[in-house]
């Protein structure tokens, strides 16, 4: 597997906000969307942040056995989708669970796909998607592990096998079992 560079804002090594269990977030560089009220404006610019080799990362993902999962942030992680989906399945390989935040909705990914491989590359290797533009209209600090109501939690797996979005099972952050 050829290695692939990311372009990165910058990382939170250990996070309890960005899903659920300890996790370790990457914020990608570069983001269309320019939402208004968004919490991480620094990260839109595509040639703003640094360049890192996805090992880097992973060896810093790796340094801390406490950590349940990555959480892929942003910017906007589908503008580096194919260096994400090698990060992503090198993190699935280690039996982590995979969490990514995206601007775009479920559906619009989806049609991306037909066209950009990487786009599917990247879902597949993802357990959750939170989806959807932040709109400061209906933002709420109530909410978990997303910033405004009109933004989607969903079984990403669960998801691709229907064809359309499938909400997770849980309430209120709390995976139900």
């Amino acid at each position: 597997m050829e290695e692939r560079m990311l372009r990165i804002a910058g990382v939170v090594r250990e996070s309890i906000v960005d899903g659920p269990g300890l996790r370790f977030v990457v914020f990608v560089q570069g983001c269309p969307h320019h939402c208004p009220g968004c919490h991480n404006p620094q990260s839109h610019d595509f040639s703003g942040g640094q360049l890192y080799p996805v090992e880097r990362i992973l060896d810093e993902i790796c340094k801390n056995p406490m950590i349940h999962g990555v959480t892929f942030s942003g910017g906007e992680p589908f503008c580096q989708a194919q260096a994400l989906s090698q990060l992503g399945q090198l993190i699935k390989d280690r039996g982590m669970h995979l969490m990514t935040y995206t601007g775009y909705r479920f559906e619009e990914l989806m049609q991306m796909g037909e066209t950009q491989p990487e786009i599917l590359s990247l879902l597949r290797v993802c357990d959750v998607l939170v989806d959807g533009p932040f709109l400061l209209s209906q933002k709420s600090l109530m909410l978990h592990f997303r910033g405004s109501r009109n933004q989607r939690i969903l079984d990403v797996p669960k998801s691709l096998r229907a064809g359309s979005a499938i909400s997770v099972p849980w309430q209120d952050g709390e995976i139900r079992g």
